[in-house]
């Protein structure tokens, strides 16, 4: 791979925050202040220079998202499958226009199935679904998972605590979702932030990816994915496709995202907070 923890840099005007005037009213006083927004941007994956899909995310960590997204959706199934990840913010064939691109290039791009590339239309920072011609394109076929041992409660509590701590322009702005993956003693193993919770999680499942503890291979020794945002079925498809036997949400979980843990033999927990939880769908013989 030619980019790295270590020596990957920083794109050009790839801020996650920028500075705006904004008023504000407060006990009935109005003033102009300085504000620290955070940034929405569009990024283009391609696939070997074709263009896969593009999506509106927070600038920074774009290797990350464009590897665990393309494994997530299963377009690639290893690490190994990439040759190489360029990026560029400049677009020659379309008159110059300032773009931000990531380019992966696969050892075989012509095995991906047709329906993989069916990303019609721009995915919003809200919605990863958004782009899909369909929702069974999503549906990748996968194994259920191994029987895990579970995590003490007081770990999984400690969880989002620890994950507030750790996000750094959440607390500048108040404006973006993050995904954290935890071991079974609640240490933090990756985390990310981005405007699209969908965008954080590709985010941590691709530096789990490149740095090679991720799919999930150590069962029975239990990890756990935890979102800002609600569990949706998209959340728990990509912690799935990433063999992570436990998803746990600050928020409310979806039906669809129950049905797909239900069915897979995964932990799905919502509401998770310092003082409860509430346990969706729970490992067979597993107990908390």
């Amino acid at each position: 791979m030619i980019f790295n923890k270590l020596n990957r840099p920083q794109l050009a005007g790839q801020e996650a925050t920028k500075q705006r005037q904004v008023m504000r009213l407060r006990n009935g006083n109005l003033m102009e202040v300085d504000d620290l927004l955070v940034v929405e941007e569009p990024l283009e994956i391609r696939i070997d220079n074709r263009r896969y899909m593009a999506t509106m995310r927070t600038p920074g960590h774009d290797i990350e998202l464009a590897r665990g997204l393309l494994f997530t959706e299963g377009v690639i199934q290893a690490d190994e499958d990439i040759i190489e990840i360029t990026t560029t913010t400049w677009c020659r064939e379309r008159n110059d226009e300032l773009m931000n691109i990531v380019n992966v290039t696969l050892q075989d791009s012509e095995e991906i199935p047709a329906h993989l590339w069916e990303r019609n239309l721009i995915s919003n920072s809200s919605c990863g679904l958004c782009g899909k011609a369909s929702i069974e394109a999503l549906q990748t076929k996968v194994s259920p998972l191994p029987m895990s041992r579970a995590i003490d409660p007081q770990v999984l509590l400690q969880m989002p605590h620890t994950m507030r701590e750790k996000q750094e322009l959440f607390q500048k702005t108040g404006g973006l979702h993050a995904a954290g993956i935890f071991d079974a003693k609640g240490e933090c193993l990756a985390l990310y932030e981005d405007i699209g919770r969908h965008n954080a999680t590709d985010k941590a499942i691709g530096y789990g990816l490149e740095q090679g503890w991720l799919p999930w291979n150590a069962a029975p020794e239990p990890v756990a994915l935890l979102v800002s945002g609600r569990a949706s079925f998209e959340i728990t498809q990509k912690a799935l496709m990433a063999r992570i036997p436990i998803v746990c949400s600050v928020s409310a979980a979806s039906t669809l995202g129950v049905e797909l843990a239900a069915a897979n033999n995964q932990t799905l927990i919502g509401f998770l907070r310092d003082t409860g939880m509430t346990i969706y769908t729970i490992q067979r013989e597993m107990n908390l």
